[in-house]
């Protein structure tokens, strides 16, 4: 147990939910802005934190995209 805890100190999304992620871009960038950052259908033509869940998690590259995207949000 004491090593997991060790193992996710130093992961930023550790505890963080994808809804947690789309939701705070949003509110950052905005849907135009993130279809700038991230060229994906759900921020240009299905704007919905809904869509996005559903896109997301079926799309791992995208997945991992936003994901770091989010990293260097909280980075700054």
């Amino acid at each position: 147990m004491n090593n997991e805890v060790e193992k996710n100190k130093n992961n930023p999304l550790h505890g963080v939910t994808l809804e947690k992620i789309i939701t705070t871009l949003y509110e950052v960038y905005g849907w135009e802005n993130l279809s700038q950052r991230l060229n994906v259908n759900c921020f240009k033509k299905e704007q919905s934190v809904k869509s996005c869940l559903t896109f997301f998690r079926k799309t791992p590259w995208a997945r991992t995209k936003l994901e770091n995207i989010y990293i260097k949000y909280i980075s700054k």
